[in-house]
């Protein structure tokens, strides 16, 4: 067969091509999106960058705020556009026109508009009636806070002091927790909160913030409005939810004393209604005490955290978190530098310099800002601490329906060197412990009626916290430091090994339940005028069990050998069960005029549970455990507050509060002289009294000028402490030729408050471009003052903490995409001490905390 060949036109081919493109055009035509971003005032936005929910297409508007989108979705469809200096935001494209599609941005929140849950609905900073301090999660890395530790820079009225993790006191307003060494038996009276989920112990302070969005630190009783009733008020910390809007970002920071610091979080839809979230925070630091013997640095940060989430939004209606979060931390140990010797008024044997010299030592260098210590016992602090949790909200009507669930645990191991000194004195302190903590909160908050909205609630937590063979070891030398004289029974104290390795092992349980029912209303009885009554009913359990056995030493049937190591360490053992239940309540009357001024007035009780002593008791006269002191009777607490909320001029807001608390049965923690209560012990002063006046104000201007200053006067006394223990220098004190233990302490001030506490910031801005990416650059700096305070449960005239300025400052430049800069912390190497503390024993070493000095660095973040 033959085929034919035909010419082909060349004119006909290319017709048939370009019948088949538009062919192929028109049955495959693509829709172009194309639109404007504007501010408020009709002028554009440039290179805002704009993402479709929920898929990998973005784009970048150009200097005039146009871009174009091609192909688009099909509709409906999420827009999300997102600037420097604006909020980002979500627009919903229900059908593509062929004009552009123009959409507005609002400005970032003025300092007058900031949004907060304290009350457990969102609203307006300005308009609750609650003395508030908001701190954005930005804005405190940026001051370099990554933990709760370093707000108190920014913050006048919080107050944290901490040898270690566990060793934590959290006080707003000077009230809260034991000032000194912890004693696992008493509850904080600062609730800390973290999404929603109440955090028992005061160490979950030391871990790093994961990707936090805001930190709200609520002043004054709240236990109306929060499951766990606290007694000088709380920190609620909100952490960014996953978005289903795919989005990463990643920190690094290098400074001095080899800092490094890494974080990452990455979040999106992994299907249909559910996005993740994955956080992770790394930090490193050399430490800045040097160990002279062991030739090794103490004091440095090892942290490793973690946050998982899972976020369900199947309707409108629901929305189901799943968090789990774990932080790892195994620094290099925390050790306290020796500080000063005192004179006690014990006889002139008994004197520290005296036993050193029978000892053959010579006295401890007392040099505490070179930063030597010289201690012989390893320091150790690791500690992990975790959980997760459910949270479920629902929305009814004009309200919200939340279930929180959640379980957390923590692991402390630690060993510290109480004699802080090269001496095998008192060689070894190991308080290890284990917490485990369940807690479900359920609660309604929302609108009644227009005039008419409140929050109603139930919160249940039980805890186990467990004691793990606590331990606490004393060596050769610490038979010159109990012995009273070297006559009669007491020169056999001397025998060769008598107390070498002799120690105490602790195994203790304490459970615990706290179950409430709260309320809270707010009222608008008259027009502008609120009435905010609220109701509390708590339940507290304890059940103690402790056992507590000594061990080591030089093994001996003789009767006087054997009563002197008694009086050192004894077995002590004891099992307890108490419970109390309290009504409580506060009234609020607000009164809101303009939008401009919010003035309240306050009256609250609130009372923090019975507490029990798991460190040790004191020892009565025939050497047996005082179980007189095993339970600490219930605080209770009585406030009164006035406070007025202003907005003098757009951007501007000044603030300012007084008020005053009367506690009574304070619960107080005691250093006693026994070795065998090193760690202290619980008791009640009678009555306690603080008052103050807070005053905090700030101002914007526009986008270049930012402004904040905070002035808070505290004064916190006992108005009654009858039976305070003696303070260091005043151990073996003497009236009428009889030794005495405790004094009246009645008009002393109270541990850890200072009466000025100052902080202030400000930082200036400007437009620019860095790399092709238009942002802003910035210099900040800011400022605080604390004056000195006491740093003993008794006032001391040795242990009292010289007051102290901090400055901090940062340059840098700042962009949607990524920002950098340069930071420096204590700028003027102040030497100044966060505590002090009586050495056991009260011979009259007393050693102290060191405040961290002058560190600098660089921070350089990324988003994507």
């Amino acid at each position: 067969m033959k085929i034919k060949l035909y010419p082909i036109n060349i004119y006909q081919t290319l017709l048939l091509v370009f019948t088949l493109i538009a062919i192929s055009a028109s049955a495959f035509a693509q829709v172009t999106l194309t639109g404007i971003v504007k501010r408020a005032d009709g002028t554009e936005v440039p290179h805002a960058t704009v993402k479709i929910r929920g898929t990998k297409i973005a784009t970048s508007a150009n200097e005039k705020g146009e871009f174009k989108i091609s192909p688009a979705p099909d509709v409906p469809f999420y827009i999300q556009i997102s600037a420097v200096g604006f909020k980002p935001q979500d627009f919903q494209v229900l059908q593509i026109n062929p004009e552009p599609l123009v959409l507005t941005l609002v400005e970032d929140a003025q300092l007058d508009q900031i949004v907060v849950t304290s009350r457990r609905r969102s609203e307006v900073l300005q308009e609750v009636p609650i003395p508030i301090t908001v701190i954005g999660g930005q804005a405190a890395e940026n001051a370099g806070a990554f933990n709760v530790n370093r707000l108190k820079e920014l913050v006048p009225s919080v107050q944290l002091y901490a040898s270690n993790a566990r060793n934590t006191t959290l006080n707003i307003r000077g009230l809260g927790s034991t000032f000194g060494l912890t004693n696992d038996g008493i509850d904080p009276g600062v609730g800390f909160y973290v999404d929603g989920v109440y955090h028992a112990r005061p160490a979950a302070t030391a871990t790093d913030f994961i990707d936090v969005e805001q930190i709200e630190v609520i002043r004054g009783p709240q236990g109306t409005l929060f499951g766990k009733n606290t007694t000088a008020g709380a920190f609620n910390i909100t952490t960014k939810k996953p978005s289903f809007v795919p989005s990463a970002k990643v920190e690094l920071s290098y400074g001095n004393y080899n800092f490094i610091q890494a974080k990452t979080s990455v979040t999106g839809t992994l299907a249909k209604n559910l996005a993740a979230k994955i956080s992770i925070s790394g930090t490193q630091r050399d430490g800045t005490i040097w160990n002279v013997l062991e030739e090794r640095k103490y004091s440095g940060q090892n942290n490793l955290g973690a946050k998982g989430q899972l976020l369900y939004q199947p309707n409108e209606k629901l929305e189901l978190l799943l968090s789990g979060d774990v932080s790892i931390q195994h620094p290099a140990g925390y050790p306290l530098v020796v500080a000063g010797i005192t004179t006690t008024e014990r006889s002139a044997y008994r004197q520290y310099a005296r036993i050193v010299a029978d000892l053959g030592y010579a006295l401890p260098k007392i040099d505490p800002f070179s930063r030597e210590i010289y201690t012989n016992t390893p320091w150790r602090h690791n500690q992990s601490i975790g959980g997760i949790s459910l949270n479920a909200d629902y929305k009814i009507g004009n309200g919200k329906l939340t279930s929180t669930t959640a379980w957390r645990f923590w692991n402390w191991d630690p060993t510290n060197d109480r004699d802080f000194s090269q001496f095998a004195a008192l060689t070894k302190s190991q308080g290890n412990s284990r917490h485990d903590q369940y807690s479900q909160e359920v609660r309604y908050a929302g609108d009644i009626t227009d005039k008419l909205s409140g929050v109603v609630g139930v919160f249940i937590l039980g805890q186990n916290l467990q004691g793990l063979n606590q331990t606490e070891e004393v060596g050769k030398d610490q038979w010159r430091f109990v012995q009273t004289s070297n006559t009669g029974a007491q020169a056999q104290y001397a025998t060769p090994g008598l107390l070498d390795g002799f120690g105490i092992r602790t195994n203790s349980t304490i459970k615990s339940l706290s179950a409430a029912v709260f309320a809270q209303a707010d009222w608008e009885v008259l027009e502008k005028l609120h009435v905010l009554p609220g109701i509390r009913f708590t339940y507290d359990k304890k059940d103690v069990d402790y056992d507590r056995q000594t061990y080591g030493g030089l093994q001996t049937t003789d009767a006087t050998l054997l009563s002197l190591k008694a009086a050192v360490y004894a077995n002590q053992q004891f099992v307890t069960s108490t419970n109390n239940n309290n009504l409580s309540g506060n009234l609020t009357v607000s009164y809101r005029p303009s939008d401009k001024l919010n003035t309240f007035v306050t009256y609250s009780t609130a009372y923090k549970p019975v507490g029990v002593n798991v460190g040790g008791l004191p020892t009565t006269s025939n050497g047996a455990a005082d179980l007189s002191v095993a339970v600490v009777k219930p605080e209770y607490v009585q406030h009164y507050e006035i406070g007025l909320k202003t907005k003098p001029t757009t951007g501007a807001i000044l603030n300012v509060t007084a008020f005053r608390s009367d506690i009574k049965d304070y619960q107080t923690n005691v250093q006693s002289p026994q070795l065998g209560v090193n760690r202290g012990y619980l008791a009640n002063a009678e009555k306690v009294r603080v008052q103050g006046v807070e005053i905090d104000g700030s101002y914007q201007v526009g986008k270049f000028l930012s402004l904040n200053a905070a002035v808070a006067y505290l004064d916190g006394k006992y108005v009654s402490f009858t039976n305070a223990p003696l303070p260091l220098e005043e151990t073996g004190h003497t009236e009428n030729g009889v030794q005495v233990a405790f004094k009246d302490a009645s008009g002393g001030r109270l541990p850890g408050i200072s009466k000025w506490n100052t902080s202030g910031g400000a930082e200036f801005s400007f437009a620019g471009s860095l790399a092709e990416k238009s942002g802003r650059y910035f210099l900040a700096s800011d400022i605080s003052y604390r004056s000195d305070y006491s740093s003993n449960p008794t006032p001391s005239k040795v242990l009292v903490v010289n007051g102290y300025t901090l400055v901090n400052a940062r340059l840098g430049f700042r962009s949607e995409k990524f920002s950098i800069f340069a930071w420096a912390r204590n700028i003027g190497d102040t030497h100044y001490f966060e505590q002090l503390q009586a050495a056991a024993g009260n011979a009259g070493l007393y050693a102290g905390v060191l405040g961290d000095p002058r560190t600098y660095g660089a921070t350089l973040r990324f988003n994507f």
